[in-house]
């Protein structure tokens, strides 16, 4: 999430009472978890297994749970619990308001657009050109739609974050503060689902068509052209590259990397990274050619097996 203004730090700590080790240079322009800090970021990391990578990350600000030696252009700003300033700071910026009115007067929607009844717009939504919306569709804050896209009945686009930090044996809510973006051309099915990212965007590239009750998981991205069937899952932050065609009930599981060109046949679960221009099968998936060798051989051996013996 970016800032609408930019954030004196020194004022950010006289706020939250934190201790600030390093040269402060300039403001903080946005707020992001690890996967999508920039310069100019906060970012924050209160366990010792992250800290190496949350000091060579390109956040700017980094709030940590305990003072350690700073890298060059970083700055600490220390505090024993992290995760509820991160969260502070966010809710402060980015507040919850509830929606009173189905379409949100904040909400830009081009005149050629068409919005069917009962449809449910967020703030500061844009909504484009000769885009259709059906009946009975939700867009939650801060969504882009695109020019020509069309949303079927029931689909629900920009729904919080599925994501919770576990603190004294319980799950506390992260505020998502970042975005549904949808691109130009893009056919998304009944009863779909598209949550926002945390704090970065969720993103269906342009020609994308979607199937009724897909699910996008927070951050996640889907590239261009691509064609996802019915009941397909996709894990938080995982990204799928251009041309992918993905069969019904393909499960994909977080924090992956899909290559372009990817088939993945129906019911397969991915688990780990795909190279391009190759088809999957399976759970693990695996290339779809050595899998069905694999049950071959597993089905000759099968066969082979004699009867034991009448005693």
């Amino acid at each position: 999430m970016k800032f609408d203004i930019p954030i004196d730090i020194k004022e950010l700590a006289s706020e939250y009472n934190l201790q600030v080790i390093g040269d402060v240079r300039g403001p903080a322009t946005g707020i992001n978890e690890i996967h999508k800090v920039e310069k100019g970021d906060i970012m924050f990391v209160d366990l010792d297994k992250y800290y190496v990578k949350s000091l060579a990350s390109e956040a700017t600000y980094v709030i940590i749970d305990k003072p350690t030696s700073v890298p060059e252009g970083k700055v600490l700003l220390v505090h024993p619990e992290p995760f509820k300033i991160y969260n502070s700071i966010v809710l402060k910026h980015r507040p919850i308001i509830p929606q009173t009115t189905m379409i949100s007067s904040e909400a830009e929607i081009h005149p050629t657009a068409i919005i069917e009844p009962n449809v449910v717009i967020g703030r500061k939504t844009i909504i484009g050109p000769r885009t259709h919306i059906q009946s009975n569709v939700t867009i939650g804050e801060f969504s882009v739609i695109g020019a020509d896209v069309s949303i079927h009945s029931g689909a629900m686009i920009g729904t919080d974050a599925f994501y919770f930090k576990k603190e004294d044996n319980q799950f506390r809510k992260w505020r998502s503060c970042g975005r549904a973006v949808i691109h130009d051309n893009v056919e998304i099915g009944a009863g779909c689902t598209i949550n926002k990212g945390v704090s970065g965007d969720t993103v269906i590239g342009k020609g994308s068509k979607l199937d009724s009750q897909v699910h996008m998981g927070h951050g996640s991205v889907i590239g261009d052209h691509c064609l996802l069937a019915a009941q397909v899952g996709i894990g938080g932050k995982t990204i799928i590259g251009d041309h992918v065609t993905l069969y019904g009930q393909v499960g994909i599981a977080q924090n992956l990397r899909i290559g372009n060109h990817v088939t993945v046949l129906a019911k397969s679960g991915v688990s780990k990274n795909l190279e391009s221009g190759k088809t999957y099968f399976g759970y693990p998936a695996e290339e779809a050619r050595n899998k069905y060798k694999e049950l071959a051989t597993l089905k000759s051996i099968t066969h082979q097996k004699k009867p034991l013996a009448a005693q």
